[in-house]
């Protein structure tokens, strides 16, 4: 008697019609026409069941907070990072919290049962990481919540920075991060990623830093946290995100420092969303997209995931926690639109991102986890394209969020008919 048995998948490397039977939390077997019973039973009718979404570059602290204190009137980058220590001193562990609960709600609602998110260090009172703690103890029934130490303000620029950050760590915080590019001058930067790194090194964390999120192609921050990774032994534990120098920068250099992050095992994390949002600011035309360079990084072998970064917060004020609608921006910012691209795009929210993270028995094979999603579309293509209704979100085997399937019912030229939202749209009937 198995938990649960889904009949009739599409999975996401090209399978149809499998059936994926669940005992005690895990994937027990994964084939076509499973034998045995089930105390619950779903038949996804040959559409798409995947692993569940991963986020690994998230503020959770800032989320859902705009117009606090007021609107970001630029839309920029640097009046977000202003607003954010406007906003900074008012901030109470119950506001965090209650904030932080509404966003892990619609997390779940769209499949989104993982997240890295950046809690904010640079207030002595750490009732940013006082608030986070709470909340991944909460959720830990249904989101991995990891928090990252993360020094907004500047390792050495904000005042008691450093000591911060370690209170951070000793709270519980699990990795830790950086902003080298915000630090007072290159050589301050650099010397904070090595600071940084020694820490991670000393303390046996992981390592997430915010790196060159900038036009400036001169920001080369990547380059000394990659030579401070391979130093400290940290290779396939560090991630560098936005990265958006690289946009900027010369093709000589860029092939020098692809080699020198594939040697360090960098994971790299875009934020398309953001990234196409508040890069490129600076010019009029031609303007760059200001995103890294996504293609040549996977090419190289580097694990690339992309991250959602921000949802109605000072930074960005739109977002819907809808990592489809991340790899979607992706396709177009990157212009990755063939089909094997797609794919590549696809794996980057979810086996990509869960590398990132270092998750254990996460995937669509016998033994892991059965975290997973049902879609209302017949591929990962579609579903990309769409962004479609998640049916069903099972955390652990259970069912933890159903939605009912779209339908459009149109009458065209008196011809009565419907377009199931998750079909090929030549399909009447």
């Amino acid at each position: 008697m198995f938990d649960l048995i889904i009949k009739n998948a599409n999975l996401p490397d090209g399978r149809k019609g499998i059936d994926i039977a669940v005992s005690a939390g895990k994937i027990a077997a994964i084939e076509a026409n499973i034998a045995g019973e089930a105390r619950e039973t779903i038949d996804a009718t040959n559409r798409l069941v995947s692993t569940s979404f991963i986020d690994p570059h998230f503020h959770m602290d800032a989320t859902l907070s705009l117009g606090l204190p007021r609107m970001n009137v630029s839309g920029t980058l640097l009046e977000g990072i202003a607003l954010w220590g406007e906003l900074r001193p008012q901030l109470t562990k119950e506001a965090l919290v209650e904030r932080a609960l509404a966003y892990c709600d619609l997390a779940v609602s769209q499949g989104l049962l993982h997240i890295r998110t950046h809690v904010d260090t640079s207030d002595p009172r750490l009732v940013t990481a006082e608030a986070m703690l709470e909340v991944k103890e909460r959720v830990a029934p249904y989101i991995d919540l990891q928090l990252v130490a993360f020094p907004q303000d500047g390792y050495y620029r904000a005042a008691d920075g450093v000591k911060s950050l370690e209170r951070a760590l000793d709270m519980g915080v699990d990795i830790v991060g950086g902003i080298p590019h915000f630090e007072r001058t290159m050589q301050d930067g650099a010397a904070s990623v090595e600071a940084l790194c020694r820490i991670a090194a000393d303390r046996g964390l992981p390592v997430d830093m915010h790196c060159d999120e900038t036009d400036d192609p001169m920001s080369r921050h990547i380059e000394t946290l990659s030579a401070q990774t391979v130093r400290f032994g940290l290779q396939g534990r560090v991630a560098g995100s936005h990265l958006t120098s690289m946009h900027s920068m010369d093709n000589y250099y860029v092939s020098k420092l692809i080699t020198l992050m594939a040697e360090a095992q960098i994971n790299v994390i875009p934020n398309p969303l953001i990234n196409i949002m508040l890069q490129g600011r600076h010019d009029t035309y031609p303007k760059r997209r200001g995103m890294t360079r996504v293609r040549e990084l996977m090419s190289a072998g580097l694990n690339v995931s992309f991250g959602h970064d921000c949802v109605m917060d000072p930074w960005y004020s739109m977002g819907s926690g809808d990592m489809l609608e991340v790899g979607h921006m992706a396709i177009h910012v990157a212009q990755m639109s063939g089909v094997e691209d797609k794919k590549k795009i696809f794996d980057a929210l979810t086996v990509n991102s869960a590398k990132t993270m270092g998750l254990e028995n996460y995937g669509l094979s016998v033994g892991c986890n059965a975290d997973l999603l049902m879609l209302q579309a017949e591929d990962v293509l579609e579903a990309l394209r769409l962004k479609p209704t998640r049916l069903a979100v099972i955390r652990r085997g259970k069912v933890i969020a159903r939605t009912e399937p779209k339908i459009s019912h149109l009458v065209l030229d008196g011809r009565p008919g419907q377009i199931d939202a998750g079909r090929n749209p030549t399909t009447r009937g």
